[in-house]
């Protein structure tokens, strides 16, 4: 039986934490508050992640350290450096490799499909602070000092997947409304599963040959907005989703009220161009293949019902 460390119980990992323990490992899940899934191989611990030392006792005979955790978007460059510093202290400390989810922001604007070997060209703060992060881990890497490896998506679907899309559409789509959204509608985008992502990590975590680079998770074909939210409407027999853009004034306004709202200009290039993830290396190297956007989103769907009958 092996034992492994999970560092957040967001959607990622909790889906991760699940999977581990579902084939008979132990695993140890750190949260601030001690949440995450009930299951007698998962130890739920309420820690500090951000506490290198704290972090370094519970990561102590752990033979991978998954770090799924991230702090609220609008907080990413004050709150994500010392977070990755600890995670990366308490892997070198106790001997653990390092596992990092991330994404596809350091890549910048990019044209045709993004794959692994596509340099990292940030051109938004958040994607030179995920490049930042990945440098200073690969470095700890090649100097001998972990072992280290990140797997990246794109935006995400599944239970409890939050996204630009499961945010600002699914809700109008399933209440029958008509969807406003800050983008080019039907310009092709990927959608990454929740669960994909957790079982590439897993697939990392278990070969040998894995480690010292990133993987991108196994994704399903891409879709344009208008495409996702007439199939989202299909899978929850929902009326037909109508579609428009929101215009420019709306969303400033939503940025005076909301933090997150404020932190999607940077990031429009994504929306307002194709954004395509080549995924071919990791089913090419653990034979993953994506999950059909159709039974991702319908995994969404009933765990956002499933949370409204329990608030």
């Amino acid at each position: 039986m092996s034992r492994y460390v999970v560092i957040g119980a967001g959607p990622v990992g909790s889906a991760t934490a699940q999977l581990l323990a579902a084939r008979g490992d132990q695993v140890r899940l750190i949260t601030r508050r001690g949440h995450g899934p009930d299951h007698q191989l998962i130890e739920r611990i309420a820690a500090d992640a951000t506490d290198a030392a704290a972090l370094s006792r519970h990561c102590t005979g752990a033979g991978v350290v998954f770090q799924c955790a991230q702090p609220p978007y609008h907080r990413w460059t004050t709150d994500f450096p010392p977070l990755a510093a600890a995670v990366l202290q308490a892997a070198e400390v106790t001997g653990a490799a390092l596992l990092s989810v991330g994404n596809l922001y350091g890549y910048g604007q990019v044209d045709g499909p993004i794959s692994e070997r596509q340099p990292l060209r940030p051109n938004s703060k958040k994607g030179r602070l995920r490049v930042q992060l990945w440098a200073e881990a690969l470095a700890a890497h090649q100097a001998g000092r972990i072992r280290f490896a990140e797997v990246r998506g794109s935006d995400y679907l599944g239970a409890g997947a939050k996204s630009i899309f499961t945010v600002m559409a699914l809700p109008a789509v399933l209440a029958g409304r008509r969807v406003l959204f800050p983008a080019d509608l039907d310009v092709a985008h990927s959608w990454t599963d929740v669960g994909d992502t957790a079982r590439t990590l897993v697939a990392v975590a278990d070969d040998e040959n894995a480690w010292g680079r990133a993987w991108h998770t196994p994704t399903a074909p891409p879709m344009s907005i208008r495409e996702l939210a007439g199939l989202a409407a299909t899978v929850a027999d929902a009326a037909p989703a109508r579609v428009a853009r929101m215009p420019a004034a709306m969303l400033w306004a939503a940025g005076l009220f909301a933090p997150d709202a404020r932190e999607l200009g940077e990031l429009r290039y994504q929306f307002d161009r194709p954004f395509i993830i080549d995924s071919s290396a990791a089913t090419a190297a653990f034979g993953i293949e994506p999950t059909p956007t159709a039974d991702a989103l319908r995994d969404t769907i009933a765990d956002r019902r499933a949370e409204s009958v329990l608030h």
